[in-house]
């Protein structure tokens, strides 16, 4: 079986998380498939919350891995999903 594995990270103070989420998510580059941010932006202020969908193929125990560092990020809230083929 094939698992398809989602992480969503909501991160609370994008500026202050934004340096060392995006370390983490360089150096698990080889697990990451798919990545899609965002975060409100009007003309008069860019909002500090950003959120950041992950979809993670490769190695299980890598996946993990992540899933584990970034939890020791303060600020940052994950949730994950995984779908089984």
């Amino acid at each position: 079986m094939k698992d398809i594995r989602i992480l969503g990270l909501l991160i609370t103070d994008r500026i202050k998380e934004a340096g060392r989420t995006q370390q983490l998510l360089s150096k698990f580059a080889h697990v990451i498939k798919s990545r899609l941010g965002f975060h409100e932006v009007t003309e008069d202020v860019c909002s500090r919350v950003g959120v950041i969908i992950l979809q993670l193929a490769g190695d299980k125990e890598e996946c993990l891995r992540l899933e584990e560092e970034l939890r020791q990020i303060g600020g940052l809230e994950l949730q994950h999903m995984v779908f089984t083929l």
